[in-house]
Order: structure tokens, then C-alpha cells, then sequence
């Protein structure tokens, strides 16, 4: 990925967020039938050392798991909030008309070599961590002891593990702080006024150093 200085984010916490805010990665993958993308939802599980680790899985049926071999590197991509941006939105546009349309976003690309997990015990503690977080805000969560014993064994036997340990772990934030100051807090607020709220934020963020960006 090609990361401008003006772009780059080093801060593992700021990273760390948004693929736990955005947990659907695409796994990209090259394997004996060639490149491949798969669209999965992960867990980052960290122990204070290192980039952390991605736990995931996949259907049975899906060939991944065989056209890839085990330790092979692989990609995953999260992306978080992006946006078109209209000249429109900068003051200085309307001063000098020197301006063109762009597109603002936040993203990570966390690399690393990839394991198939087809353990029963890896395959709970996935599910388990999947089901755990994003039940967890509901005022009745769900829980795998709330289905039969046999049919959740059905189900673990139709899905393999997906375990990446991250070896690389590159943020990009395009926020248009390549940008006059006024220009950002404009756009920042025009976004927010168009319902794209999250990313206006997060550029009035940069603009004021609070984002985590380099």
C-alpha cells in the first residue's frame, strides 16, 4: 500500500481499534489456484508482545484451506469509514479554485503467515470470542450453550480455524491533513452534516492531533 508520510499511522492502539471496530477483514491470499480474497469476520487477540494475533474461520466447503498451505503470508485488509470529498468543502477552493475532488479513509493492512485450526478446542474459543463480543451489547445475548450439544458439534465440524499471527501491521488514515487547517475543519464538518459522522470526527480529530495519526 502506498502510504504518504502525511498519511501514515505507527500507533498500534489506533490500529488495534479500528480492526476491533471493524472486525470484517478480507483475507487475501495467493495458494495453488491463485489470488483469492475471502471476507471474514475476525477477533485480534493480544498478549502485550508483538503486533497480536487474528483468529478467524471458515466454512469447510471453502477451498481456502487446502489451496493454501500452512505458514504461507497472507494479507488481511479492515477498512473503517471512507468518503467522497467535494472541493466544495474547502475554503481555499473558493479563493483560488486550485482544488480537486478526493477520497478520505481509515484502514489497516495487518500481514502475517496464516494457520488452519481444525482442533475442536481452537474452534470453540473462536466462535466463542465472535459470539462473546458482538452479542455481548444485546439485552439478551446469545450464547452456544443456548443450542443442543449436538447440533453446535454439527456446526464445528463444518467450519476450520483461521489463526494469523501478525508480522506486519501498516495504518493509513486519510484525513486531508495534507491540507490547509481551515480546509480540514470545513470538510470535517461538512461530512458530519451529510451523515457521514464518524469520519467528519475523525478529521476534526487529526486536525486537532487527537486520532493517533502520525
Amino acid at each position: 500500500m502506498y502510504v504518504p508520510a502525511h498519511f501514515a499511522v505507527s500507533d498500534r492502539q489506533a490500529l488495534h481499534e479500528l480492526i476491533r471496530h471493524r472486525p470484517l477483514g478480507v483475507l487475501v491470499t495467493q495458494g495453488a489456484n491463485g489470488l483469492d480474497a475471502n471476507h471474514l469476520p475476525f477477533e485480534l487477540e493480544t498478549d502485550g508482545e508483538g503486533l497480536g494475533t487474528l483468529i478467524g474461520h471458515v466454512a469447510r466447503a471453502n477451498p481456502i484451506w487446502k489451496d493454501v498451505a500452512d505458514g504461507s503470508q497472507v494479507l488481511v485488509v479492515f477498512r473503517a469509514e471512507d468518503a467522497y470529498v467535494s472541493p466544495n468543502w474547502y475554503p481555499s477552493k473558493h479563493e483560488t479554485h486550485k482544488q480537486v475532488p478526493t477520497w478520505n479513509y481509515r484502514v489497516a493492512h495487518a500481514a502475517g503467515a496464516v494457520k488452519f485450526r481444525d482442533d475442536e478446542a481452537f474452534l470453540r474459543r473462536v466462535v466463542g470470542r465472535l459470539t462473546d463480543t458482538h452479542e455481548a451489547p444485546r439485552p439478551a445475548p446469545w450464547r452456544m450453550s443456548d443450542a443442543p450439544e449436538d447440533y453446535m458439534q454439527a456446526m464445528l465440524k463444518a467450519i476450520v480455524g483461521v489463526e494469523i499471527r501478525i508480522e506486519a501491521l501498516v495504518g493509513k488514515f486519510k484525513l486531508s491533513q495534507n491540507r490547509e487547517m481551515r480546509d480540514r475543519l470545513s470538510l470535517g464538518e461538512a461530512l458530519k452534516r451529510q451523515g457521514d459522522t464518524a469520519l467528519g470526527q475523525a478529521i476534526l480529530d487529526a486536525a486537532a492531533g487527537t486520532n493517533g495519526a502520525s
